[in-house]
């Protein structure tokens, strides 16, 4: 009986602490839209195989600067085989030519291990200024014609948005600065290329932590700040803007897309590889659904998603990647008048000043946190306090931390350039989301232990 008391007695605070979190009052519902079915199977090997970009680099060029690739995470065969799983190998008028594809960010390796849909958050865009594609294209004029008129599309738009993506550190994404390079080139309704920008390009470059595709199936948006409404694979197949000719390739591409969608909504998260303590993932459930789940979700069987966006002024998150979209009316103007709203299956955007709550499947593998990529672990995510200012992690040899939840990582007492993330910098903030500051250690750590199991 003094056992069944002492346990009780124990249990009692985690039941009664409570976070800061939001009233519902707070909270900004997000509609859903009607999306594309598909066929996953013939997404899935559009998405290994097939010509989302239709130029790139020729096959020999490419091999000759980068090697062959010795790891076939995807298993493919032929030319495949010895690309990175960002790349495909496809036939353009006899010749072998290498296309970048959406797996060059949505997908990465865990310890070794090939993980479809995670967010690839190694890739590096700090030094792209120092980036010159203008001799590729140069040597491909005077060798050979055929090859140059392939890749000239590809390296054209290489050569415009390459030097200005550049971030203040490796990890980061410039997908929202690439985008609106892209349509300032692009006439909004043929699609066609300029060589001169039609658009003012904004001088910054917000950075964003890339979402894990396996979240798509319960969000009712696109991206961070919910931007992205009606038909999500008009947006998933945005990287063909890299080259499109025209608008009759885009509708050809786009007919690939349902079932790329498809596939993306089989996408499940990968389980926690470590032993989880079975009682204290239960009192951190407690605490969780309680106080979490109103933005979050619940889990398991009969779990939901609630689809709320939080404003700005509520989660407390670096603003600039919101900001950026409510200045940036020229960028919404030229996609609310373009192509990709026209059809059976159009998107819009919606700008929003706020963030979305995400769902957490899978939260264990999906670091560094936050919008931005400014936190490095889960348990930083929850007590502010321990949070560096100015912190790095080996990609090289990368250390997962199984106790913090996150990447092990190396402080700093001064900014160290671009070798490590400095949160001080616009658009690269790690403040806000406060609701974990109100537990003990012993209570966050329940939670931890349960955010383990999603």
């Amino acid at each position: 009986m003094k056992k069944i008391l002492a346990s009780l007695l124990c249990t009692i605070p985690f039941l009664l602490t409570a976070f800061s979190n939001p009233g519902a009052d707070d909270l900004i519902a997000i509609q859903p839209s009607p999306q594309r079915s598909g066929d996953a199977a013939k997404g899935y090997e559009y998405l290994i195989t097939g010509d989302i970009l239709k130029s790139g680099v020729p096959y020999s060029y490419f091999t000759m600067i980068n090697g062959k690739n010795e790891t076939n995470h995807l298993n493919r065969t032929g030319k495949n085989a010895t690309v990175d799983f960002g790349y495909n190998v496809i036939e353009r008028e006899g010749i072998d030519v290498v296309v970048p594809t959406c797996l060059h960010c949505h997908s990465s390796t865990f310890e070794g291990k090939y993980v479809m849909g995670l967010g690839n958050t190694t890739l590096d865009f700090s030094d792209t200024k120092s980036t010159n594609f203008k001799p590729a294209l140069n040597m491909l004029k005077m060798t050979s014609a055929k090859q140059y008129e392939i890749a000239k599309p590809f390296l054209t738009s290489a050569i415009a948005t390459f030097p200005l993506m550049e971030t203040e550190v490796r990890g980061v994404n410039p997908a929202d600065k690439l985008a609106g390079i892209l349509v300032a080139h692009r006439n909004p309704k043929t699609l066609e290329w300029s060589d001169s920008a039609m658009l003012q390009i904004p001088d910054e470059v917000v950075p964003v932590d890339v979402p894990a595709w396996w979240l798509l199936k319960k969000k009712n948006a696109m991206f961070h700040n919910a931007l992205g409404r009606g038909d999500f694979s008009r947006f998933l197949m945005l990287s063909n803007l890299l080259t499109v000719k025209d608008t009759a390739e885009a509708r050809e591409v786009s007919g690939h897309f349902g079932d790329v969608l498809a596939y993306v909504r089989t996408i499940q998260a990968p389980k926690y590889p470590q032993p989880v303590d079975d009682k204290l993932a239960a009192k951190g459930k407690l605490l969780f659904n309680d106080n979490c789940s109103g933005c979050h979700g619940t889990y398991g069987e009969g779990g939901s998603y609630p689809n709320f966006l939080v404003p700005i002024d509520v989660v407390q998150t670096d603003p600039m990647l919101c900001e950026s979209f409510i200045k940036g009316k020229a960028f919404l103007d030229w996609f609310e008048n373009s192509w990709f709203t026209e059809g059976e299956n159009p998107a819009h955007v919606v700008a929003s000043e706020g963030y979305v709550a995400p769902p957490l499947d899978g939260v264990w593998i999906t670091a560094p946190y936050m919008h931005n990529g400014a936190v490095p672990t889960i348990e930083a995510m929850l007590n502010s306090k321990l949070r560096p200012k100015y912190w790095s992690r080996d990609f090289d040899k990368p250390e997962y931390d199984y106790k913090a939840v996150g990447w092990k990582y190396t402080t700093y007492t001064e900014p160290q350039k671009k070798k490590a993330y400095n949160t001080t910098l616009p658009g690269y903030g790690n403040t806000g989301h406060y609701f974990g500051d109100a537990l003990t250690d012993a209570e966050r750590s329940a939670v931890i232990e349960y955010l383990k199991t999603l």
